[in-house]
């Protein structure tokens, strides 16, 4: 009883579900999770490896829920909504369970079936209940979705049922903010993310985000995600998805395309957050003709911390916040730019940790190559 006593001490019950600037304003303070993954990593580790991992707990970053049963998922998600509004501050999550994810690559899993997911997703929406809470829902669950990895038409449809039915229900949670994915901007055309972003059920969801697990800039998120909320306000005035100028158009001319097709003013276009937590130093560019599959996204050396997590100076009036979604420090996976021998030719043959496990080559790199430095 004491546990719910404190809860309802520090949620406000509201008749209606929550909007983006209920949640992220430029005011909201993002929480750092003292029992972080990276604060984890760091018990293990010793000297400056340890120093690196303990530095990067301090700044806020996502708690991933990836797992576990309904009744899991609505504990942890219980226990982090009330440790964090109690100190006033606003938890980001990533959902990231949804059946068939990363395409069953690297990091492969999921919920076994719809109904397996959905009794997940309820569990999460239970347990935040009416927490303020900021829930990333599924990267990779649109822009890499089934169709584009061989998955039948059967499994395209549920995905989009999965997803919309998410949205739906973490949506109608009062002081809940939800965002969708969008991949990133040397990704897919800006029409076809934002056609799929309309299936998926961006009419529902505070927003969209960018560049979860990579490493491009901000000034080419902020443009590329300008672009997809004009397209999107275009093709809901009637406008077809292919019509809409892409990133790969010279930029005057997209420029002039959309002044001379999207009359949707600023203030009713969709927002969206960005992933900052590893772009200082932007994409790696490989080596010439040394790599048959470079995997440009996959630890990509000498990379660096972005921008600080904030929703005060985001650059621009559409972007709610920059975020560290992906935990850095942490693998993308077992990288072999398209070897087949186990091992990553870029970081001197030897083999990247699994995916999700903490890498202290990369961490520190991280941390030397930071723009802004890490104080």
């Amino acid at each position: 009883m004491r546990i719910i006593g404190l809860a309802m001490a520090v949620v406000l019950a509201l008749p209606a579900a929550a909007q983006a600037d209920d949640v992220l304003n430029r005011g909201t303070r993002l929480w750092v999770n003292p029992d972080s993954s990276t604060r984890a990593a760091a018990a293990n580790l010793h000297g400056q490896d340890r120093a690196n991992a303990l530095k990067l707990a301090t700044v806020p970053s996502a708690t991933w829920l990836t797992k576990g049963t309904p009744q899991q998922a609505r504990h942890e998600a219980f226990t982090l909504g009330l440790r964090s509004n109690l100190k006033g501050e606003t938890p980001v999550l990533a959902a990231y369970n949804i059946p068939g994810r990363d395409c069953s690559q690297y990091s492969a899993g999921g919920a076994a079936n719809t109904r397996e997911y959905k009794a997940w997703i309820n569990g999460v929406a239970d347990g935040l209940g009416f927490f303020k809470a900021v829930v990333i829902l599924e990267p990779d669950g649109i822009a890499l979705p089934p169709a584009d990895c061989g998955g039948t038409p059967e499994q395209q449809a549920a995905r989009v049922r999965q997803m919309n039915f998410a949205v739906d229900k973490l949506q109608s949670l009062p002081r809940t903010a939800v965002y969708i994915d969008a991949g990133h901007s040397a990704w897919h055309a800006v029409g076809t993310i934002a056609a799929r972003l309309l299936a998926n059920g961006i009419d529902e969801a505070d927003g969209f985000f960018l560049n979860v697990s990579n490493y491009r800039t901000n000034q080419d998120l902020t443009r590329y995600g300008t672009m997809i909320a004009k397209c999107i306000a275009y093709i809901d005035g009637g406008g077809g998805p292919n019509d809409c100028a892409n990133q790969y158009w010279p930029p005057a001319d997209a420029d002039a395309w959309y002044a001379s097709h999207v009359t949707t003013p600023q203030s009713a276009l969709t927002h969206f957050v960005i992933d900052t937590s590893r772009n200082g130093q932007g994409p790696w560019t490989p080596p010439p003709n040394t790599y048959s599959d470079p995997q440009d996204w996959c630890n990509p050396p000498r990379r660096g911390l972005g921008d600080r997590p904030t929703t005060k100076d985001t650059g621009s009036p559409l972007i709610d916040a920059k975020l560290w979604v992906k935990v850095p420090g942490e693998s993308d996976g077992q990288c072999d730019r398209g070897t087949g021998t186990g091992v990553d030719p870029a970081r001197g043959n030897t083999a990247d940790p699994a995916a999700g496990a903490w890498f202290p080559q990369q961490a520190v790199e991280l941390v030397t190559l930071a723009n802004p430095p890490l104080r």
